[in-house]
Order: structure tokens, then sequence, then C-alpha cells
């Protein structure tokens, strides 16, 4: 149940489908509508989950981390983030727009890592028993198309430095999530060219908006 007064846009999708760019994109449309919004990023959004970003990220050549230790410390990110800043801005009746939020542990810890569901859904339950997001868009394409565009970013952090097969399992877990709450997502095709991709994501922002005026 929708308890706060903003909206909560959140983007998701596995390396390399173009979500930095569409987040652009929405930031410029929101800024010309004239609407109140925040961009954020999980992991991440405050210094406490900035700093647990770094642990999360940073390649150890020492020392593997272990998947629960892993969805425990995006869980503790995402409880600041929560608290800190999404709560307060929703409240405020801002837009929040969140690289990132909830359906990427299912994607990466449960998809990826192999963690069962039932063990994320009891953490969701727990630390976020009152906050899902309004609308989701879902960037979906191939992992090896995705991946192919991610080397030309630079470096790798320590999970884009995972294989093929890890991706792929990131990506059924996010279209089995958006399977079991299809009216929250909308799918996005991003094999295609950036101007149609924008053409959608215009179509998708001027239904929000004309609906809440």
């Amino acid at each position: 149940m929708k308890t706060h007064k903003g909206f909560f846009l959140t983007i998701e999708g596995t390396e390399g489908v173009g979500k930095s760019t569409a987040l652009k994109y929405i930031q410029d449309y929101l800024t010309q509508a004239g609407k109140k919004f925040i961009v954020t990023r999980e992991p991440g959004g405050t210094g406490i989950a900035e700093q647990i970003r770094q642990v999360l990220l940073t390649p150890n050549s020492v020392e593997t981390m272990v998947p629960e230790t892993e969805l425990l410390l995006m869980f503790a990110c995402r409880v600041q983030h929560v608290q800190q800043v999404i709560l307060p801005a929703l409240a405020a009746g801002k837009w929040v727009v969140s690289d990132r939020f909830i359906d990427a542990s299912f994607a990466y810890q449960g998809g990826g890592r192999g963690i069962d569901v039932s063990r994320i859904e009891l953490l969701e339950k727990w630390l976020l028993p009152d906050l899902k997001p309004d609308l989701t868009l879902l960037f979906d394409a191939p992992a090896q198309i995705g991946l192919e565009r991610a080397k030309h970013r630079g470096a790798q952090d320590r999970i884009e430095q995972e294989k093929i097969d890890f991706f792929e399992r990131v990506r059924a877990g996010y279209l089995e999530r958006m399977q079991r709450d299809k009216n929250r997502f909308r799918v996005i095709d991003a094999t295609r060219s950036l101007e149609k991709v924008q053409v959608e994501l215009k179509k998708i922002l001027d239904e929000i908006v004309v609906g809440r005026n």
C-alpha cells in the first residue's frame, strides 16, 4: 500500500543496458516538467551507504566475499538509504529516481548468487514493510550484449568482474521478479537504438505526469 505523497521510480537492469543514459534523460525530463525530484543510487545514496558500497564493490585478492555477506551489506546500505534519503523526499512530495533498489537483490543475490528468494523476502518484510516503488523500469538485454557495452566503461568493480553465466542468471532473476509484479514493471528493450528507447521513456513519463496532474 502506498503511504507517501511523492513518486518512487526505480531503474533496474544488468550491466551495460543503458541505465545511466536513461537516468540522465529522466532527470532532464523532470526538470523541464518543473517537478521536484532527487536522483540517487544503490548501493549508496548516503555517506554511510557509500562507505559500505566501497566494501561491496572493491575487488579483494585476499578474501572472497560470501553471498550472504554481500546480501546483508546490500540491505545495510538500503536501510540507511531509505531512512535518510528516500522516505524524507517522498514525504515532501518529491519524485525519487533511484538507480536500482530492492529488485536488484532478488536479481543479483537471488538469481546471480543463488540465495533462496525466501531469505531475501524475509529481509524485505522486516526492513521495508511499507515501501515499494510506484514504477520500475527494467532495461532488458541479453547478458552478452550488455557485457560487450560495459567493457568500454573502464575498470570493472568486483561484481562486474563476474562471468557471463552469472549475468545470465541475474537477467533471469529480474524477469522472474517482473512476472510476479507485472503491474509495477515496464520492461524496455535495451537492444534498440537510443532514439527508440527515449521515445518509449517519454511516452511512459508523459503518462505518469499527466496522470498525477
